[in-house]
């Protein structure tokens, strides 16, 4: 899968893939979508932000977890 808009930068945000090399990670993009937030709300709280950045960090985050197992609560 090929990411145009997401950037990793040892030097910046501790590495932490961010968007577009603006100090915007990946991560805060989903946690506002988790949050409930619209696409409009999180482009006005980041002017900087286009509509193809939102839709980006959700792609990498789909591929983040296909590429790793995270630890589960199994329900009896």
């Amino acid at each position: 899968m090929n990411f145009t808009r997401i950037t990793v930068n040892h030097s910046q945000m501790n590495g932490m893939p961010c968007i577009r090399g603006l100090r915007i990670p990946v991560s805060t993009i989903v946690a506002m979508i988790a949050e409930g937030m619209s696409d409009a709300e999180i482009l006005a709280a980041y002017p900087d932000l286009e509509k193809g950045d939102i839709t980006e960090s959700l792609r990498y985050a789909a591929e983040a977890l296909r590429e790793r197992e995270l630890p589960l609560v199994m329900q009896a």
